[in-house]
């Protein structure tokens, strides 16, 4: 019999996590909770002192890193409203700054400057709501210069090794171009143009030649390849690693050492390729003294001889280490959440089925522990015994499920349930082609493929036809919307978290700086008026006549991406016909709950809502 882990235990904040070493190697700044909420903290390796450098109390901190020796960077914002601003602070400590004490105002960072203490690049939209323009700022003083003024249609910046910005990407809605100048002194000149469905995603200029580019390229091909561009030309001039079935976007290299060093990708699982022989031998020591887990770097010193490794899995949140080179000692520095460990956590078994219409979809099934199974005819893992399911899609679209820990699939887990996770049509990693078949497919074909996923579950008796759940937030909460409305049959109760339910209204409050790419989401979603008819069709709220099951919702009122309107619409067209709608709002909350006590609040209404309407067992 499974043990039963407490929603307490599964989402409350980690003990310690985001581990970066200072440059020299003498110190670690990591995220622990004060209060429940993730401030910084400094510890001196040498002697163990633990300094908390950060109070702050109403949400956690968004990311921090160092920028030298001895100061630390930080991003937070206002209840979720993602209007980030930058802070400083001292390694002990002190001399905090608000850098960027600007209301409504979002920014991020460009460049941390590696070898320039103190200095970085960051963006902000200060000057105007739709545009980025690119700043000097000295985080121990405060003072700050625009480098680069946005002349408005760029949306992302590029710097050289040396820091300099020297290429940037454009958009005018549908298409997107390549700007480049030898030097920052020099105009902009465009060396590329692409249709925004093919793409050369700057990644990392050359060691060798300052005029050529390392980029994550679709262009003339289905999956994306890491390729290299000569910015003379703005021409492709070769393909440094391509996979067979699946994208390939994340480049690594050694910055110390001034060399491309692999590839990272992702299949069922995560996985690398490597060029260079030292970090092929890191990679090769590291899974040999963890050969169980997901082994990686994430952190290490300047001159590369220490780093901080990370083991994770499906069955592990991240355990951290030291590792020095120099002697090959591994010292263990902590568990992010030490109070899981040994518990009865479960793994993620990859499956794969096709659409109605022939496409191989793939996802992951999560089986309670202490279930019998059996394996299928296709590979697929069974439980001797169908067991109730939960549909979970995730959000986007234009992303993907990936193998790993996941404390939603694990909860609903040890709560008896089997869990259903499938990278539908437009999820991201499989190919251009397969992004583009979601291309106008909302509520249509790519809902389709979620109706084929639970039809296949029932196929493969991993559950009844009569005891699914589907749940999501964001667009997921989109999907759960849909499936009610369009196969209200197929689902016994749904949950829309962050989930929009009207395409018009989601689309008309866009933030300012979505706007410059609104012309491509007509293209991919739907143009409101050439595209009404087939729009209103597949938003959930002109359709919510036809909801027959329980449903509950969940809104951060701060929400920048989805508003709080599309929940405040579907409950109230509900309300109005007397259909009962469980409604959890947020108000310190934006895109999905980040405080403690809001999510451990939303989990135990989950579990309470799911243990209702499709009771473990029945």
């Amino acid at each position: 019999m499974a043990d039963r882990i407490s929603v307490e235990d599964f989402f409350r904040k980690p003990e310690r996590a985001a581990v970066h070493l200072s440059p020299d190697g003498s110190k670690i700044a990591y995220l622990a909770p004060y209060e429940r909420r993730l401030n910084i903290h400094v510890q001196d390796l040498a002697n163990g002192e633990i300094t908390r450098v950060t109070a702050v109390t109403e949400r956690d901190l968004a990311g921090f890193t160092w920028v030298g020796e001895d100061r630390l960077l930080y991003a937070r914002d206002n209840g979720g409203d993602e209007n980030y601003r930058l802070y400083s602070v001292g390694a002990d400590g002190g001399n905090p700054l608000d850098l960027t004490p600007f209301d409504e105002v979002q920014c991020s960072l460009v460049d941390d400057l590696e070898d320039i203490d103190d200095m970085v690049l960051f963006q902000m939209n200060r000057r105007d709501p739709e545009r980025f323009d690119v700043y000097r700022l000295n985080t121990a003083t405060g003072e700050m210069e625009m480098v680069a003024e946005n002349p408005g249609n760029v949306q992302a910046w590029v710097t050289d090794h040396a820091g300099r910005l020297r290429v940037a990407v454009t958009t005018d809605g549908v298409n997107t171009s390549l700007l480049y100048r030898k030097d920052e002194s020099d105009e902009w000149n465009e060396v590329a143009r692409y249709t925004f469905k093919e793409s050369a995603s700057p990644l990392l200029f050359s060691f060798d030649d300052d005029e050529v580019l390392y980029v994550a390229s679709n262009v003339g091909r289905d999956r994306t390849v890491i390729a290299t561009l000569d910015l003379r030309t703005g021409e492709e001039t070769g393909v440094l690693f391509e996979h067979p079935r699946v994208d390939v976007s994340r480049l690594l290299h050694s910055r110390h050492r001034r060399v491309v060093t692999g590839v990272s990708f992702e299949e069922e699982r995560p996985a690398y390729h490597f060029f260079d022989e030292t970090r092929a031998a890191l990679q090769k020591r590291l899974d040999e003294k963890f050969p169980d887990s997901i082994n990686g770097p994430t952190s290490w010193t300047k001159d590369e001889t220490v780093w901080v490794v990370v083991q994770t899995g499906a069955t592990r949140r991240a355990r951290y280490h030291l590792y020095d080179t120099r002697t090959d000692e591994f010292t263990f520095l902590f568990d992010s959440a030490p109070w899981l460990n040994d518990r009865g956590l479960v793994e993620m078994h990859p499956i794969r089925y096709s659409s109605r219409d022939g496409l191989e979809i793939h996802g992951y099934l999560t089986v309670p522990d202490g279930v019998e199974t059996t394996v299928g005819d296709d590979g697929a893992v069974v439980p001797s015994t169908p067991l109730p399911l939960v549909l979970v899609v995730h959000g986007g679209p234009w992303v993907r499920d990936s193998y790993g820990y996941d404390p939603e699939a694990q909860i609903l887990a040890n709560r008896g349930y089997a869990v259903l996770q499938v990278n539908y049509r437009g999820s991201t990693g499989y190919g251009r082609k397969f992004w583009e078949a979601s291309f106008g497919q909302w509520g249509l074909a790519m809902q389709d493929d979620l109706t084929d996923a639970v039809r296949w579950a029932v196929d493969q008796g991993i559950t009844g036809a009569d005891t699914v759940a589907i749940y999501g937030g964001s667009y997921g909460g989109y999907a759960a919307l849909s499936g009610v409305t369009k196969t209200p049959d197929l689902f016994r109760c749904g949950v829309s978290y962050v989930g929009l339910s009207n395409l018009f209204t989601w689309m008309d409050a866009f933030p300012p700086y979505w706007k410059p790419m609104l012309e491509m989401v007509h293209e991919m979603v739907g143009h409101p008026e050439k595209d009404k008819e087939r729009m209103r069709k597949v938003s959930p709220l002109f359709n919510a006549d036809k909801i027959q099951v329980p449903l509950f919702v969940a809104q951060g009122a701060n929400d920048p991406r989805v508003r709080k309107e599309e929940s405040d619409q579907i409950v109230t067209a509900l309300r109005d016909r007397g259909v009962p709608v469980q409604y959890m709002v947020k108000e310190n909350e934006g895109h999905g709950f980040s405080n403690e006590e809001n999510s451990i609040e939303f989990y135990h209404a989950l579990e309470a809502f799911l243990l209702e309407h499709l009771p473990p067992g029945n």
